[in-house]
Protein backbone atom coordinates (compact mmCIF):
# COMPACT_ATOMS: atom_id res chain seq x y z
CA UNK A 1 0.00 0.00 0.00
CA UNK A 2 1.23 3.48 -0.85
CA UNK A 3 0.43 6.98 0.33
CA UNK A 4 1.57 10.50 -0.42
CA UNK A 5 3.72 12.22 2.20
CA UNK A 6 4.53 15.92 2.19
CA UNK A 7 7.31 15.77 4.77
CA UNK A 8 8.59 14.10 7.94
CA UNK A 9 9.73 15.87 11.10
CA UNK A 10 11.90 13.65 13.27
CA UNK A 11 11.94 15.56 16.57
CA UNK A 12 8.55 17.22 17.05
CA UNK A 13 7.82 18.63 20.50
CA UNK A 14 4.39 20.29 20.09
CA UNK A 15 2.22 17.72 18.30
CA UNK A 16 1.32 15.39 21.13
CA UNK A 17 3.07 14.11 24.24
CA UNK A 18 6.82 13.61 24.43
CA UNK A 19 9.29 13.63 21.55
CA UNK A 20 7.50 12.67 18.35
CA UNK A 21 8.07 11.93 14.71
CA UNK A 22 5.47 13.91 12.79
CA UNK A 23 4.32 12.66 9.39
CA UNK A 24 2.69 15.34 7.25
CA UNK A 25 0.42 13.61 4.75
CA UNK A 26 -0.54 15.28 1.51
CA UNK A 27 -4.00 16.58 0.67
CA UNK A 28 -6.64 18.73 2.38
CA UNK A 29 -10.22 19.58 1.32
CA UNK A 30 -10.30 22.77 3.39
CA UNK A 31 -8.99 26.18 2.40
CA UNK A 32 -8.52 27.77 5.80
CA UNK A 33 -7.85 31.47 5.55
CA UNK A 34 -4.87 31.18 7.90
CA UNK A 35 -3.41 27.95 6.48
CA UNK A 36 0.39 28.17 6.71
CA UNK A 37 1.03 25.06 4.62
CA UNK A 38 -0.90 25.63 1.36
CA UNK A 39 1.59 23.35 -0.39
CA UNK A 40 0.04 20.40 1.47
CA UNK A 41 -3.45 20.97 0.05
CA UNK A 42 -3.17 19.36 -3.40
CA UNK A 43 -3.80 15.60 -3.24
CA UNK A 44 -1.34 15.03 -6.09
CA UNK A 45 1.59 16.71 -4.36
CA UNK A 46 4.18 15.28 -2.03
CA UNK A 47 6.15 12.06 -2.42
CA UNK A 48 4.71 8.61 -2.90
CA UNK A 49 5.86 6.16 -0.23
CA UNK A 50 4.90 2.63 0.75
CA UNK A 51 3.63 1.71 4.18
CA UNK A 52 6.57 -0.66 4.53
CA UNK A 53 9.17 2.02 3.82
CA UNK A 54 7.53 4.62 6.05
CA UNK A 55 7.26 2.11 8.89
CA UNK A 56 10.97 1.32 8.59
CA UNK A 57 11.86 5.00 8.68
CA UNK A 58 9.69 5.70 11.70
CA UNK A 59 10.93 2.75 13.73
CA UNK A 60 14.45 4.15 13.50
CA UNK A 61 13.30 6.92 15.85
CA UNK A 62 12.10 4.48 18.51
CA UNK A 63 14.93 5.38 20.98
CA UNK A 64 13.65 8.98 21.07
CA UNK A 65 10.14 7.89 22.05
CA UNK A 66 11.11 6.75 25.53
CA UNK A 67 9.17 8.64 28.17
CA UNK A 68 5.89 8.92 26.30
CA UNK A 69 6.71 10.01 22.76
CA UNK A 70 5.58 8.42 19.53
CA UNK A 71 4.33 9.21 16.03
CA UNK A 72 1.82 11.88 15.02
CA UNK A 73 0.08 11.96 11.63
CA UNK A 74 -0.74 15.47 10.48
CA UNK A 75 -1.15 17.25 7.18
CA UNK A 76 -2.76 18.62 5.20
CA UNK A 77 -5.62 16.53 6.46
CA UNK A 78 -4.54 12.94 7.19
CA UNK A 79 -8.13 11.68 6.85
CA UNK A 80 -7.83 12.39 3.12
CA UNK A 81 -5.78 9.15 2.91
CA UNK A 82 -7.87 6.94 5.22
CA UNK A 83 -6.72 3.51 4.07
CA UNK A 84 -3.03 4.42 4.18
CA UNK A 85 -3.50 6.17 7.53
CA UNK A 86 -5.27 3.17 9.08
CA UNK A 87 -2.55 0.84 7.83
CA UNK A 88 0.23 2.99 9.26
CA UNK A 89 -1.49 3.39 12.63
CA UNK A 90 -1.99 -0.37 12.83
CA UNK A 91 1.65 -1.10 12.00
CA UNK A 92 2.96 1.35 14.57
CA UNK A 93 0.71 0.15 17.38
CA UNK A 94 1.75 -3.42 16.66
CA UNK A 95 5.34 -2.24 17.24
CA UNK A 96 4.42 -0.65 20.57
CA UNK A 97 4.54 2.95 19.30
CA UNK A 98 2.14 5.57 20.71
CA UNK A 99 0.00 6.93 17.87
CA UNK A 100 -1.53 10.38 17.56
CA UNK A 101 -3.83 11.80 14.89
CA UNK A 102 -3.72 15.56 14.26
CA UNK A 103 -6.89 16.30 12.30
CA UNK A 104 -9.66 18.79 11.62
CA UNK A 105 -12.01 15.85 11.03
CA UNK A 106 -12.48 16.98 7.43
CA UNK A 107 -11.85 13.72 5.59
CA UNK A 108 -13.89 10.64 4.91
CA UNK A 109 -13.29 6.94 5.31
CA UNK A 110 -13.55 4.12 7.83
CA UNK A 111 -13.24 6.06 11.06
CA UNK A 112 -13.56 2.88 13.10
CA UNK A 113 -10.51 1.31 11.43
CA UNK A 114 -8.51 4.50 11.98
CA UNK A 115 -9.52 5.19 15.57
CA UNK A 116 -9.11 1.58 16.69
CA UNK A 117 -5.35 2.13 16.30
CA UNK A 118 -5.21 5.74 17.54
CA UNK A 119 -4.06 6.49 21.09
CA UNK A 120 -4.77 10.24 21.01
CA UNK A 121 -6.65 12.67 18.76
CA UNK A 122 -5.47 16.25 18.37
CA UNK A 123 -8.71 17.82 17.16
CA UNK A 124 -8.30 21.13 15.34
CA UNK A 125 -11.54 23.03 15.95
CA UNK A 126 -11.78 25.60 13.17
CA UNK A 127 -15.02 27.19 14.33
CA UNK A 128 -18.00 26.07 16.39
CA UNK A 129 -20.65 27.82 14.25
CA UNK A 130 -21.68 26.37 10.83
CA UNK A 131 -21.63 29.72 9.06
CA UNK A 132 -18.38 30.76 10.73
CA UNK A 133 -16.85 27.40 9.83
CA UNK A 134 -17.81 27.75 6.18
CA UNK A 135 -16.54 31.33 5.98
CA UNK A 136 -13.22 30.42 7.57
CA UNK A 137 -12.55 27.11 5.80
CA UNK A 138 -14.85 26.79 2.80
CA UNK A 139 -16.00 23.46 4.25
CA UNK A 140 -19.08 21.89 5.79
CA UNK A 141 -19.12 21.55 9.58
CA UNK A 142 -21.11 18.31 9.33
CA UNK A 143 -17.91 16.43 8.43
CA UNK A 144 -15.99 17.18 11.63
CA UNK A 145 -19.15 16.60 13.64
CA UNK A 146 -19.43 13.10 12.16
CA UNK A 147 -15.79 12.47 13.04
CA UNK A 148 -16.35 13.67 16.61
CA UNK A 149 -19.22 11.22 16.95
CA UNK A 150 -16.87 8.43 15.85
CA UNK A 151 -14.25 9.53 18.40
CA UNK A 152 -16.89 9.31 21.10
CA UNK A 153 -17.87 5.79 20.07
CA UNK A 154 -14.21 4.73 19.98
CA UNK A 155 -13.55 6.33 23.39
CA UNK A 156 -10.25 7.86 22.25
CA UNK A 157 -8.80 10.73 24.36
CA UNK A 158 -8.84 14.13 22.68
CA UNK A 159 -6.80 17.31 22.90
CA UNK A 160 -8.56 20.30 21.36
CA UNK A 161 -6.60 22.97 19.50
CA UNK A 162 -7.90 26.24 18.09
CA UNK A 163 -6.15 29.00 16.15
CA UNK A 164 -6.83 32.49 17.48
CA UNK A 165 -6.86 35.17 14.77
CA UNK A 166 -7.13 38.88 15.67
CA UNK A 167 -10.52 40.21 14.62
CA UNK A 168 -11.83 36.76 13.67
CA UNK A 169 -11.63 34.34 16.59
CA UNK A 170 -10.34 36.37 19.53
CA UNK A 171 -13.50 37.97 20.96
CA UNK A 172 -15.02 37.09 24.32
CA UNK A 173 -18.26 36.11 22.56
CA UNK A 174 -16.37 33.65 20.38
CA UNK A 175 -14.44 32.23 23.32
CA UNK A 176 -17.67 31.70 25.26
CA UNK A 177 -19.28 29.91 22.30
CA UNK A 178 -16.15 27.85 21.76
CA UNK A 179 -16.09 26.80 25.41
CA UNK A 180 -19.74 25.75 25.24
CA UNK A 181 -19.00 23.71 22.11
CA UNK A 182 -15.98 22.00 23.64
CA UNK A 183 -18.15 20.95 26.59
CA UNK A 184 -20.12 18.79 24.12
CA UNK A 185 -17.03 16.97 22.83
CA UNK A 186 -16.05 13.52 24.14
CA UNK A 187 -12.95 12.68 26.15
CA UNK A 188 -11.38 16.17 26.11
CA UNK A 189 -8.22 16.21 28.23
CA UNK A 190 -6.63 19.50 27.16
CA UNK A 191 -7.50 22.69 25.28
CA UNK A 192 -4.75 24.63 23.51
CA UNK A 193 -5.14 28.05 21.90
CA UNK A 194 -2.63 28.59 19.11
CA UNK A 195 -1.66 32.16 18.16
CA UNK A 196 -2.10 33.03 14.49
CA UNK A 197 1.17 33.73 12.69
CA UNK A 198 2.16 34.86 9.21
CA UNK A 199 5.04 32.45 8.54
CA UNK A 200 3.23 30.88 5.56
CA UNK A 201 2.57 34.09 3.61
CA UNK A 202 5.57 33.60 1.36
CA UNK A 203 4.27 30.21 0.24
CA UNK A 204 1.16 31.82 -1.22
CA UNK A 205 3.29 34.19 -3.26
CA UNK A 206 5.38 31.26 -4.50
CA UNK A 207 2.19 29.42 -5.53
CA UNK A 208 0.79 32.51 -7.23
CA UNK A 209 -2.18 32.63 -4.85
CA UNK A 210 -3.57 35.58 -2.90
CA UNK A 211 -3.40 35.52 0.89
CA UNK A 212 -6.80 36.48 2.28
CA UNK A 213 -5.53 37.65 5.68
CA UNK A 214 -2.96 40.04 4.29
CA UNK A 215 -2.68 42.95 6.71
CA UNK A 216 -3.95 41.01 9.73
CA UNK A 217 -1.31 41.16 12.48
CA UNK A 218 0.02 38.10 14.24
CA UNK A 219 -1.79 37.16 17.44
CA UNK A 220 -0.05 38.38 20.55
CA UNK A 221 1.25 35.25 22.28
CA UNK A 222 0.79 36.60 25.79
CA UNK A 223 -2.84 37.54 25.12
CA UNK A 224 -3.46 34.14 23.56
CA UNK A 225 -2.07 32.43 26.66
CA UNK A 226 -4.24 34.66 28.85
CA UNK A 227 -7.35 33.73 26.88
CA UNK A 228 -6.51 30.06 27.27
CA UNK A 229 -6.14 30.49 31.03
CA UNK A 230 -9.32 32.54 31.33
CA UNK A 231 -11.62 30.33 29.31
CA UNK A 232 -10.18 26.81 29.31
CA UNK A 233 -8.22 26.31 32.53
CA UNK A 234 -10.86 23.88 33.84
CA UNK A 235 -9.60 21.29 31.35
CA UNK A 236 -5.90 22.03 31.56
CA UNK A 237 -5.61 22.00 35.35
CA UNK A 238 -6.52 18.30 35.32
CA UNK A 239 -3.19 17.41 33.69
Amino acid sequence: MTGRMHSLESMGLVDGPGVRAVVFLQGCPLRCRYCHNPDTQAVTGGTEITAEELTRRLLRFRPYFAGGGGVTFSGGEPLMQPEFLAEMLRRLQENGIHTCLDTAGAGRGDYEAILSHTDLVLFDVKHEDPDGYQALTGGDIRQPRAFVDAVGRADVPMWVRHVVVPGLTDSDAHMAALRDYIKTLPQVERVELLPYHTLGMGKYAALGRPYSLSGVPEMDKARCAALEQQWFSSWNRRL
